[in-house]
């Protein structure tokens, strides 16, 4: 996700508030928020659901809901997800 110029402190600070709630959730495993040193503004979040369901679910909570509401306002583009398979 990368936030829109002169936005980034409105983006990390709603990021941030997804943190708590999301890791109370029951198929939630892993949920870090990380920013680029290279380039703030440029966040990336890493998580590990138990399940698809778990995840599917994660995505329909209010907070995620209000999240992809900002999205337009914060963010220069749609966030890009990508779903990974451990190998090793």
């Amino acid at each position: 996700m990368i936030a829109q110029p002169g936005k980034e402190e409105m983006v990390r600070q709603e990021l941030l508030s997804l943190i708590e709630p999301t890791r109370a959730e029951a198929g939630n495993v892993d949920y870090f928020l990380h920013e680029s040193i290279e380039s703030p503004g440029h966040f990336l979040f890493y998580e590990n659901w138990v399940s698809e369901e778990a995840l599917a679910e994660h995505a329909q909570t209010p907070y995620l809901q209000r999240l992809g509401s900002l999205v337009p306002v914060m963010l220069t583009g749609a966030p890009r997800l990508f779903k990974l398979r451990r190998l090793a």
